[in-house]
């Protein structure tokens, strides 16, 4: 496994760090702890392992407590309350050591037995491997085709091919998630943030199981929920540094229909002697032309709110992957 980068506050005596949300999984934890185990016992370098109690009420926090006690390469972190699965895997990465990092489900669909099938394309020059559900143990109409759906809508929108976004099994170099904040439902999108950075993305076929004990957390409701996300990432793709072209394409193509919608108005009325009254057109025109001096507003009201971010925190609409220049002569 390639070193850690010399700027990083991460410790190189760990290798691996494995990042598992849990949420009312009491049934799985001692077979999931066992099968993880097992993975990394065959790694040429130290693990650990971080546990994030994510709220559960079904004794997991006990069971995790006790895996901690026992081994000292569980460390277990309690949420106050359920925050969701986002903020369990924000709160793992800032907590982890590892040179190389690989979130999973606590549920035992994921199986750890990949772990080193996700190690050796890292270590063949990948900076992300994200884990594809090839033969996914899911209902078909109610998990499956909306994920297909999705992944196929955001690959196109996002310029990322991967079939299986929504896996939570991947492996990240942890200079791919510097300053990287998750909320909502972002988690899933890291390989594109990943791929802004200029980093390797590349894709693996895992092994998917069917749940045993335990209920799912899922549920058609968080395909809405991705859905919006997806439309903060777009809008963060094509206009964070610049709003006021984003927003005011929006407006000026507004404010073009409603004049073209009150000019047609006016060629009815004194054309064809169609009063004003008997169309809608002229109530069009002025939403349009509301909407489009709104569109506007925003989009000026964005750039200062980007400027303020950018210049508050000295941060640049840009990153540098290296310099390359001759260095100055030596003065004799």
């Amino acid at each position: 496994m390639n070193a850690l980068p010399p700027d990083s506050a991460a410790s190189p005596e760990i290798g691996l760090s494995v990042l598992v949300p849990i949420y009312n999984e009491i049934g799985n934890i001692p077979a999931l702890w066992e099968q993880i185990s097992a993975a990394i016992d065959r790694l040429p370098y130290r693990s650990e392992v971080i546990f994030v109690n994510d709220g559960s009420r079904d004794g997991s926090a006990e069971a995790l407590d006790a895996l901690a006690a026992a081994d000292s390469r569980a460390v277990v972190l309690h949420f106050r309350r359920n925050y969701g699965q986002t903020a369990a895997l924000m709160a793992a990465i800032e907590a982890s050591r590892g040179a190389v990092l690989i979130p999973m489900d606590g549920d035992l669909q994921n199986d750890p037995a990949d772990i080193p099938r996700l190690l050796e394309q890292i270590d063949a020059g990948y900076d992300v491997v994200s884990g594809w559900r090839k033969q996914r143990q899911d209902a078909a109409l109610k998990r499956k085709l909306p994920s297909m759906i999705a992944n196929k809508l955001v690959s196109s929108l996002m310029g990322v091919r991967l079939h299986d976004f929504g896996c939570t099994m991947k492996a990240y170099r942890r200079d791919t998630l510097e300053n990287v904040h998750l909320y909502g439902e972002m988690h899933r999108f890291i390989p594109i943030y990943a791929a802004w950075q200029g980093g390797k993305v590349t894709e693996l076929a895992i092994n998917h199981r069917p749940r045993g004990a335990g209920v799912s957390k899922y549920g058609l409701t968080r395909v809405i929920r991705v859905l919006l996300d997806l439309m903060v990432l777009v809008f963060l793709d094509r206009a964070l540094d610049r709003p006021i072209q984003f927003f005011g394409k929006f407006g000026l193509v507004s404010i073009g229909l409603a004049f073209l919608s009150f000019f047609y108005a006016l060629w009815l009325k004194f054309g064809e002697g169609v009063s004003l009254i008997q169309t809608p057109l002229p109530l069009l025109a002025g939403t349009l032309g509301l909407s489009g001096i709104v569109f506007i507003l925003m989009g000026v009201l964005a750039e200062i709110q980007m400027r303020t971010y950018f210049e508050s925190q000295n941060k640049r609409p840009y990153a540098i992957r290296s310099r390359s220049d001759r260095p100055p002569a030596t003065r004799r």
